[in-house]
């Protein structure tokens, strides 16, 4: 048996899964811990967490696939998912100088912004295709500006998954898709993007070594396999942040493709074929992880940062009721559309790029207290969060991002019929269900990466949709009046907040 291992480090929890490559069949996964990663926010809009924390349950998951029969001496491969955007810098020791700011941390957003007024707006929509704004870049920028005795002890700075794999390989690297999701990488010149490195002053010492997305990345070391129990050698043969990731588990790669998870935070990704960029930056583009084998697949990506925390919220808010997420879901089966004119604003986690990184926070909106019951609120929670979602889709239409099906795993609010039902009804296209996650798709990553699968369809051959979910077309028409009304006032407290904030 032919064993892959797929990690994926999430800022809620890590998980790992055994797939036989032969098959293509999970044989084990775990997760580690059960509740969630505490995020450490110090001040509003802050949001960082301990990379030890990440390798101590990578070594914990391990622990526990162990004990589900053990890690053989037969894998042939390891990949890598993890959480995007975030800043983790060590020193020459390969410690951590500090906490990483993580992806929903919001404090570099005027550094990014600054670079992005210097450089100009055309250089960086042609060169970077995305303002710098909030990105890794921007929040080494903060580390330089407001800690510079942190910043004098960094050696090189890295990704979550780069720090993964270092502590698995002793090497430091990166990736052309890791540069393009920190928005360090020029995709007109293709290279690391040498005017942004300048404007922040950077040295470029600070960046690792480029290895490719899929292939040799290095190698287990015998520290790590004692630590592990995966074989020293085993090699680490790919790496991609959660969103890609999640589009590869998928089998999501070309144009017209759009993958959909609703965990953590809320994402729409689609594939496009040429580069292209949102003139407003409301979207994001990367580096899909087959970018440049040999074509051109930039990964766009529509992310609402308050998906998960609204509605783990809700479930502490209505935690006396003995609330399970799983209950939570049907719940909000009790409520119409519309949840009895309740509206939720899902924005209460840091600022949010589909507003132009502008603060708006999040709301609810005409709450009756003589009427409203649980079930409306958590119904109006999952439409509000739709409601974010289609209309960041709004911007990927207008880029050319093709939108007629969408690609989503049994996972996270996916599990709610209720939630799967509103997303299709809302953005009209039908949905595919397969049962898959972020640690199996790395799995298969990793033996695309290693040449055991000779393409992406040999390794995603037997990935199965379990349903289709269609719009309905009378709820459609509902929905439609509804998001409307939803959008209009959205807008209208977006632009007060403007207001509010001029000098």
């Amino acid at each position: 048996m032919s064993l892959l291992l797929g990690l994926d480090i999430g800022s809620s929890s890590v998980k790992a899964s055994l797939v036989d490559a032969d098959s293509g069949l999970v044989t084990a996964t775990a997760q580690s811990p059960d509740c969630e990663l505490r995020i450490i926010a110090n001040q509003t809009g802050w949001a960082e967490q301990d990379p030890d924390i990440w390798w101590h349950h990578v070594v914990e998951c391990l622990r526990i696939l162990k004990t589900k029969g053990g890690i053989p001496a037969d894998i042939k491969s390891i990949g890598i998912s993890y959480q995007m955007h975030g800043l983790v810098a060590v020193d020459k020791e390969g410690k951590p100088v500090r906490h990483s700011i993580i992806w929903c941390d919001s404090r570099a957003t005027a550094y990014g912004q600054r670079a992005f007024d210097a450089l100009g707006s055309s250089f960086c929509m042609d060169h970077l295709l995305n303002n710098p704004g909030n990105f890794t870049g921007a929040k080494l920028a903060w580390v330089k500006e407001n800690e510079p005795m942190v910043y004098s002890r960094i050696h090189k700075v890295m990704l979550p998954g780069d720090y993964i794999a270092m502590k698995l390989t002793g090497e430091i690297t990166t990736t052309k898709t890791g540069l393009s999701e920190g928005i360090l990488w020029d995709f007109m010149n293709d290279r690391p993007s040498t005017e942004l490195i300048q404007q922040f002053g950077f040295s470029p010492d600070l960046f690792p070594d480029l290895v490719p997305g899929f292939g040799n990345q290095g190698s287990v070391t015998r520290h790590a396999s004692r630590l592990t129990g995966i074989p020293s050698g085993t090699p680490v043969c790919y790496r991609a942040g959660d969103q890609p990731n999640n589009a590869l588990s998928l089998n999501v790669l070309e144009p017209g493709e759009l993958a959909a998870t609703a965990g953590t935070s809320g994402v729409i990704y689609g594939i496009l074929d040429k580069i292209n960029h949102d003139p407003q930056s409301r979207v994001n583009v990367f580096a899909h992880v087959n970018h440049g084998l040999p074509d051109t697949r930039l990964g766009v990506l529509l992310c609402i940062n308050g998906t998960g925390i609204l509605y783990s919220w809700i479930k502490k808010l209505l935690d006396g009721t003995g609330l399970t997420y799983d209950t939570l879901n049907r719940v909000a089966d009790d409520a119409e559309p519309g949840s009895g004119g309740l509206m939720i604003f899902p924005f209460g986690n840091g600022v949010e790029r589909i507003h132009q990184n502008r603060p708006f926070g999040g709301q609810i909106i005409n709450l009756d207290l003589n009427r409203h019951t649980r079930a409306h609120l958590v119904r109006a929670a999952q439409e509000g969060i739709v409601y974010a979602l289609n209309y960041g889709f709004e911007a990927m239409k207008e880029m050319g991002v093709r939108t007629e099906t969408v690609r989503a795993g049994y996972a996270n609010l996916f599990l709610s019929r209720v939630f799967r039902q509103i997303f299709s009804d809302v953005t009209g296209t039908t949905i595919e269900l397969f049962d898959t996650d972020g640690a199996t798709g790395a799995a298969r990553g990793s033996g695309i990466g290693a040449q055991i699968y000779a393409s992406p369809a040999e390794a995603f051959k037997n990935l199965k949709i379990i349903e289709y979910i269609k719009p309905d077309p009378e709820k459609q028409k509902i929905y439609g009046e509804l998001y409307s009304t939803w959008k209009t006032r959205m807008v209208r407290e977006l632009s007060c907040n403007a207001e509010t904030l001029k000098p």
